[in-house]
């Protein structure tokens, strides 16, 4: 840990993610039946999940963080946050669908792949000579072996899929056993540190392992390493196809598209999120005159904004 450094463009995106963090705090109390539960999801997810694995990370040397306002030790607070803010808000699009509960993780973990393909890129490049030297928004330490794109390891943009896969998951079984005991307050008060710590130990157990390169029979740095990543993506994207198929019906008349469109606009957290952060993320990549990632992040831009926008006219009728 060291010092707060000022970095303006750094405290900014800080304080755009809070404020989406406070609106999505807000819309969940006053939209979900039961936001005590959603509420201790977030906060769960956040400190006994993503911020122990990520300080764990930079413990083990595998990547940095520049100091931000608001720390968890090693770890901006921010990053765990939009983490949790890509897996709810693909979640509540997604429970307005018909698409089965055990093909959604799979789909959020792709919300959290495109998405991280739009952040990554453009927080490497964002560097600045600090109080504790010259470093990046977020900085990686691969291995001379390691699989890279733009730096960066391969498996961490399949590690997305995991981390937010993982989480969703957890929560959806923690939804299941609350409404199966009939919302009992105090199975709604534990499932979701329970569930974040179950995700947190599928995430460090060898079933990620085999996930990220197929391991025992590749490993990291391998070429299963890349056929993993496009293995999880391509498997995301026809579950994404198949069900969006099977959500259309008949066609919309005009009124009818009116209604779907004033549904979409009351979905608005999730708009902000998944479409408006990749946007934004574009946005500094240009303005930041990073052009040799600016493909990668457009296609990633692009990507979310099709995702969000897929799920979100296939909402059931």
């Amino acid at each position: 840990m060291g010092p707060f450094s000022f970095i303006p463009l750094w405290i900014v995106q800080d304080l755009v993610i809070l404020a989406l963090g406070l609106a999505t705090l807000i819309f969940i109390i006053r939209k979900e039946e039961r936001p005590e539960s959603m509420l201790l999801e977030l906060f769960a997810f956040c400190f006994l999940n993503a911020a122990v694995y990520e300080n764990f990370a930079t413990l083990m040397g595998w990547y940095g963080y520049g100091r931000s306002v608001l720390m968890i030790f090693n770890v901006p607070f921010t990053v765990p946050l939009v983490e949790y803010l890509v897996v709810y808000t693909t979640l509540r699009l997604l429970a307005q669908t018909r698409t089965p509960a055990w093909a959604k993780p799979f789909i959020v973990g792709l919300s959290g792949m495109f998405f991280d393909f739009s952040l990554d890129p453009v927080a490497m490049k964002q560097v600045f000579s600090t109080r504790e030297g010259t470093i990046g928004r977020w900085t990686w330490y691969p291995g001379a072996m390691d699989a890279q794109i733009f730096g960066e390891p391969v498996y961490n943009f399949t590690g997305w899929v995991l981390l937010c896969g993982l989480g969703a998951a957890a929560f959806l079984l923690g939804r299941w056993w609350h409404r199966r005991s009939g919302y009992k307050p105090i199975v709604g008060l534990v499932y979701p540190f329970v569930a974040s710590l179950a995700a947190l130990g599928v995430l460090v157990s060898p079933f990620s392992r085999f996930l990220l390169w197929l391991w025992p029979i590749g490993e990291k740095g391998s070429v299963t390493e890349w056929i993993m990543l496009c293995a999880n993506g391509v498997f995301g994207i026809a579950l994404l196809a198949i069900y969006g198929r099977q959500r259309r019906s008949t066609r919309l008349e005009g009124q009818q598209h009116w209604s779907r469109a004033r549904d979409l606009a009351s979905e608005a957290p999730s708009w902000l999120v998944l479409a408006g952060l990749p946007l934004l993320n574009l946005a500094f990549c240009l303005g930041g005159g990073f052009w040799d990632v600016a493909w990668l992040v457009s296609a990633a831009t692009a990507s979310s904004l099709g995702l969000a926008l897929w799920i979100g006219w296939r909402k059931r009728p």
